[in-house]
């Protein structure tokens, strides 16, 4: 069996934080598999994480209104994008699968991961308009969250403080990773460690060693099909869909909710 290629694109200031051992679980017991393990460890790097002109080598096309996706697309196809960008597009290309671990910041990811996102998943390279959703480029690739919160897991329940976390994945897990066509696993949340003890951090770490023995075969998070929509109709559902979802209590996403309750865990489980 050939082996798999995982890029984990790390986010975490110290060697030393929770973060660092989740890396690190990951790594050792993904190469006790056989696979190939790459890090993008992005402060490590120095990671620029602003979308500028400096990606470019050259002249770019319209100097009075520069367009980043329109400039990056045309000097990714003449080679012209910067060095650290190409690096990371190399990366991408030979991965399997792709973990993003970091802790949550602003119910999001850090600002040099976002910088990650924005300038290495390039129009052209990573979607079109064309190519995207479940007809997306990476169609072909797995990709998953992996991350450490500061809040407990009640605080970001469907009736705690902060809200439920299936909404707050929907931008990421949807917007990012399934817009370029990833099939996207189930997140890996690691509930508020600084409020644990050191024996439970251990068992979450060894929960994650456990997961990792079998995350490449899993089963990614449902997503609508790109077809479903109607593409004359400003991407609206069909109404045939809408007519077979009718009857059903819950909306058809935690997006397409379709003004009904959310489907309960769908960003969180598979098969739901």
């Amino acid at each position: 069996m050939t082996s798999k290629t995982v890029l984990i694109v790390y986010a975490h200031q110290s060697a030393g934080s929770f973060n660092a051992a989740v890396k690190d679980a990951a790594v050792d017991e993904l190469k006790k598999q056989g696979c190939r393990v790459i890090v993008s460890d992005l402060y490590d790097m120095n990671f620029k994480t602003t979308a500028t002109e400096d990606d470019i080598t050259g002249a770019v096309m319209n100097p009075n209104h520069f367009c980043y996706g329109n400039e990056t697309m045309l000097a990714w196809q003449e080679g012209r994008l910067a060095s650290d960008i190409v690096d990371e597009h190399k990366k991408l290309k030979e991965a399997d699968l792709v973990i993003f671990q970091f802790p949550m910041y602003w119910f999001s990811v850090p600002a040099i991961m976002k910088g990650w996102m924005d300038r290495v998943l390039t129009l052209g390279f990573a979607y079109t308009l064309e190519k995207c959703y479940s007809e997306g480029i990476f169609r072909d690739k797995k990709a998953m969250l992996s991350f450490t919160t500061g809040s407990h897991e009640t605080m970001f329940s469907s009736n705690g403080i902060n809200g439920d976390m299936n909404v707050t994945l929907w931008p990421i897990q949807n917007g990012v990773l399934n817009y370029c066509g990833f099939q996207v696993l189930a997140p890996q949340i690691f509930w508020a460690p600084t409020h644990l003890s050191p024996e439970a951090r251990e068992g979450l770490l060894e929960s994650w060693r456990t997961r990792l023995q079998g995350l490449l075969n899993e089963a990614p998070l449902t997503f609508p099909p790109a077809d479903i929509f109607d593409k004359g109709k400003g991407f609206q559902l069909k109404p045939e869909v809408r007519e077979k979802q009718a009857d059903s209590p819950f909306g058809l996403t935690v997006g397409q909710h379709l003004e009904k309750p959310l489907p309960p865990q769908s960003q969180m489980k598979a098969g739901v």
